[in-house]
């Protein structure tokens, strides 16, 4: 057979599904089947088209059948969802996390029959520590009070709070919801830094309002901080709180760009910023460029707020930097009253793909690395800490609270409680369930009086569960759940503390002896009056 016959034949069999249409075109006009003859012809039509278009090489050399393989894409994460996923192997929540969120915010029974399904001889696997003498009445609804002597208006905040999800990347009608459940179950909303929209208020829920480097809703004309603004917002009696953001863990240090086509005339008034411009979120602050300079802006920050609660949220990333923002601390006597750690797992509407999976300390490490910055310098008495990055059950309030957290944050886990499913459809304007749409049309599927009831009720229900690991360790509060409390497995044969898994400093040690100390290298290396290392770290850490 010479080459020409065979490349034919190749030919054919990839331009099989057209060539098959056309027969069973003309064979149904010949028998009078006119529509299904018509609906070939159109095959036969996009098979042509296919053929001799330059843009895609599978339907060029694969026409129409090459279709059906973009079919099959498009399809397979849905497929492999709700098919082909276990229980446990689903990322970036596993089927069981989305399964026991949704089963809270419904009211459903979140009992598990016939034991774990968990791999309990696996390096990851943890567990707490329960006592032979369990509490009996433990701490109904655990709160903890954020403010020092440096704020007049102290805050109580629950264990559990929604985390920063602005509007724009959220729906009205989803924030509109988490408000409502906000206020029904006594925790409180932070706006993002999308600033503080008409629907963050309409239910009267609590608000942290947070400020990003874009300064949204408290900017003047050039971007810049603008004082005036800032006050009349922050005073509102829904501001509980004020924090600002100087990283997230999806992309730390990348800032953000809302492209024009979404700054509508609503969305740009809210962040005070040109209507169908580009908006521009900047990778760093304009207000301060030191860790000394920072604090100056929080305690101004905490005075135009009339005395209110001022935090600082951040995904941890070079070690000396935390250790800075301590010195500065010592130096001047400024301190925030709380700090959000937001671990390199954490989410967000899109990301770049580099940033989302490789850059930013994961919470577990990012937490113990501020909790020991903050109890090494003397200061954790007067400074709450926040954990913040996958959290949804009560575990992850367990872990992250023993670890030394005083309460934790949520966000795609309140995203699950008022009806997202995960179609990861946020960056397109798509999502199915008006979670994060801004079409009037998706949004109609969620109704903020029933998605809010579930909001709480997931809420109520995972701080709930909390209570119970507390209460089954012998203890009345989740403030004294300690690092030796979490059992971690280090092996196949061996699990060992948390304690003994990583440090965690004495209070005082890193002004008392910091050359002990894991840090020591870089505790000389931070600096109060900036943010650059004040040594060669390469040399003194090669040594």
């Amino acid at each position: 057979m010479n080459n020409s016959l065979m490349s034919l034949l190749d030919m054919s069999k990839r331009a099989v599904v057209p060539i098959v249409a056309a027969v069973l075109a003309v064979v149904s006009l010949a028998l009078g089947w006119f529509w299904i003859g018509l609906a070939m012809a159109l095959v036969v039509a996009l098979g042509l088209y296919d053929a001799f278009q330059s843009r895609w090489t599978i339907t060029r050399n694969y026409p129409v059948a090459g279709r059906i393989r973009w079919l099959f894409y498009d399809l397979r994460p849905y497929l492999h969802s709700y098919i082909v996923e276990d229980d446990l192997g689903g990322t970036p929540f596993s089927l069981a996390a989305r399964r026991l969120v949704h089963a809270r915010a419904e009211g459903q029974t979140d009992t598990q029959p016939f034991g774990t399904e968990r791999n309990t001889e696996e390096d990851t696997y943890h567990w707490v520590g329960h006592s032979i003498a369990p509490t009996r009445n433990p701490v109904k609804s655990p709160r903890v009070d954020v403010g020092s002597d440096q704020c007049s208006k102290p805050y109580s905040a629950s264990v559990l709070n929604i985390s920063a999800m602005s509007f724009g990347a959220l729906s009205a009608n989803a924030v509109r919801a988490l408000n409502l459940g906000a206020r029904k179950g006594g925790y409180y909303h932070d706006t993002g830094e999308g600033g503080l929209s008409p629907y963050h208020l309409e239910n009267g829920g609590d608000i942290v309002w947070e400020l990003g480097s874009g300064y949204f809703g408290a900017r003047d004309k050039d971007g810049n901080f603008d004082p005036g603004k800032f006050a009349e917002t922050a005073q509102r009696d829904e501001v509980k709180m004020t924090e600002i953001k100087l990283s997230q863990g999806a992309k730390p240090g990348h800032g953000g760009l809302l492209p024009a086509a979404k700054v509508t005339e609503e969305i740009a008034n809210i962040r005070q910023v040109p209507a169908h411009q580009d908006c521009l979120s900047p990778r760093g602050h304009s207000a301060f460029s030191t860790p000394i300079e920072m604090l100056e802006f929080a305690a101004k920050m905490r005075e135009l707020s009339g005395g209110k609660p001022v935090g600082l949220k951040l995904c941890i990333g070079q070690p000396h930097e935390p250790f800075a923002i301590m010195k500065a601390i010592i130096e001047t006597g400024i301190h925030p009253d709380f700090i959000v750690v937001d671990g390199g797992e954490g989410g967000t509407g899109a990301a770049p793909l580099e940033l989302s999976d490789w850059v930013g300390m994961p919470l577990s490490e990012g937490l113990i690395l501020m909790r020991n910055a903050l109890v090494g310098a003397g200061v954790k008495s007067r400074i709450r800490l926040a954990a913040s990055g996958k959290v949804y059950s009560g575990m992850g309030l367990a872990r992250n609270i023993a670890q030394g957290a005083d309460w934790c944050n949520a966000a795609r886990a309140f995203m699950f409680s008022v009806g997202c499913i995960q179609a990861q459809r946020c960056h397109l304007g798509t999502c199915p369930t008006g979670v994060t749409a801004q079409d009037p049309g998706r949004q109609r599927g969620l109704v903020p009086e029933v998605q809010g009831e579930r909001s709480a009720r997931f809420h109520d229900k995972t701080v709930d569960a909390l209570m119970e690991i507390v209460a089954s360790a012998g203890l009345d509060h989740p403030g004294e759940l300690e690092p030796h409390h979490l059992m971690h497995r280090s092996g196949p044969e061996k699990a060992v503390p948390m304690d003994q898994v990583h440090p965690f400093l004495p209070e005082g040690a890193l002004l008392d002896a910091p050359d002990d100390t894991i840090y020591a290298d870089f505790w000389r290396a931070a600096q109060a009056e900036r943010f650059r290392p004040a040594i060669d770290l390469a040399r003194a850490r090669s040594r």
